[in-house]
């Protein structure tokens, strides 16, 4: 008897794609790192077809966009607008900007008081007790950086002084007029004095008027930005330090909500803010305004030779005071102790590590003044939260 053949078995029906809308600048640093963000989000957790144009900070929809029926929408939603053609599609969207045009939406955003925080810091460290905020005041980021970093500064007595112009048109003539502006400001600052800067392209502005008006940076004015762009930081005449954002986990974090929301889930409107990863330092800020010549040698030493292994009994070779002396006045400046100043650089030399080579954890420990891993391992957890290796790990996904 013939065997009865059984039909073919029919494959599963193939799911559709998510077709997603990214309404994201790719002419600045910024929002590139939110889209390779996206970008690992997608090859972790499946294909989408994605429908990005070449576009600047603030430019209207894309007229497609009116007709699309597309999965759902990840933008940065900068004016009126774009909130009103997001809205008229009714698809699922996340806003990655803190402009905050559509509340209804969930938003992912660096925290801008932390990122002030980091910059007022930054500056503090290297004994500058005069303090002022380069802003554009178009952009709501701008302007909660400013609010955060005049009340941190307040927070230790110190009056910020403000430059953040109502708009900063794009002809040479309005241009001219705010260069003129910006350079009486920055000739009528009290000297020595450390400027935060509100995004990195303000900061080479700050920079390049400084070269043009004789003023020298750091050591009257020391600038930092923010965004890390390496390439505008590095080709600045002085190069630029900066605040890192967390642009990865912040694309990532947008397209993990979006998932969520294309897939029916509910997801409440609200902020999700994201840490900045800390602060690229470069030749702008490479001063030291402390008016006590005894504990700027001890800094100036601590930073030089942290890494090679000293203790604060190594510190006190060099300077003419007991050890009591030494930290209350080193404190009453720095704002911390001889011993936490040596971790702070260690640490510091240890991400910069961690981030630029691939070197082993044993080279790194040397090269950072730690003789063992273990010991390298237990102060980078204390000190950030998290191992070496997962720091490294956030870096190698960013790629």
């Amino acid at each position: 008897m013939p065997t009865k053949l059984k039909p073919p078995a029919l494959s599963a029906p193939r799911a559709k794609r998510p077709e997603v809308a990214l309404l994201i600048e790719t002419s600045n640093a910024y929002a590139r790192g939110l889209l390779r963000g996206i970008r690992s989000y997608v090859r972790e957790h499946g294909p989408w077809s994605f429908y990005l144009g070449e576009q600047r900070r603030g430019e209207p929809a894309p007229s497609w966009l009116g007709r699309w029926r597309g999965s759902g929408i990840i933008a940065r939603i900068e004016t009126a607008e774009i909130a009103r053609a997001v809205r008229r599609t009714r698809l699922p969207a996340v806003d990655v900007s803190a402009a905050r045009h559509v509340p209804s939406l969930p938003f992912v955003e660096t925290d801008d008081e932390a990122v002030a925080r980091l910059a007022a810091q930054h500056l503090f460290e290297r004994g500058f007790r005069q303090v002022a905020f380069c802003g554009d005041d178009r952009f709501q980021w701008s302007r909660l950086r400013c609010e955060a970093f005049v009340r941190i500064a307040a927070e230790r007595g110190i009056a910020a002084s403000v430059f953040q112009p109502r708009a900063s048109g794009s002809t040479s003539e309005t241009w001219e007029h705010e260069r003129r502006q910006l350079a009486s400001w920055l000739h009528s600052l009290p000297k020595p004095v450390g400027v935060m800067a509100a995004y990195d392209i303000r900061g080479r502005q700050v920079l390049d008027i400084c070269r043009d008006e004789a003023i020298d940076v750091p050591d009257q004015v020391a600038v930092i930005g923010v965004d890390n762009d390496e390439l505008l930081c590095d080709l600045a005449w002085r190069p630029l330090s900066s605040v890192a954002p967390d642009t990865h986990r912040t694309g990532y974090l947008a397209a993990e909500l979006l998932a969520r929301m294309m897939a029916g889930e509910h997801v409440a409107a609200g902020a999700h803010l994201l840490k900045p990863l800390g602060v690229v330092t470069r030749a702008s800020t490479d001063a030291l305004a402390i008016d006590d010549p005894v504990v700027s040698a001890a800094v100036r030493y601590i930073r030089d030779h942290a890494c090679d292994g000293i203790t604060v009994a190594d510190v006190l070779r060099v300077v003419p005071w007991s050890r009591r002396v030494l930290e209350s006045r080193f404190t009453g400046l720095i704002g911390r102790t001889p011993h936490d100043e040596i971790v702070r650089v260690r640490i510091d030399r240890v991400k910069q590590l961690l981030t630029e080579t691939d070197l082993p954890l044993a080279a790194i420990a040397e090269r950072a003044g730690y003789r063992h891993v273990e010991y390298l391992t237990v102060a980078f957890k204390r000190e950030t939260g998290t191992l070496p290796t997962e720091f490294r790990g956030n870096k190698v996904k960013a790629e």
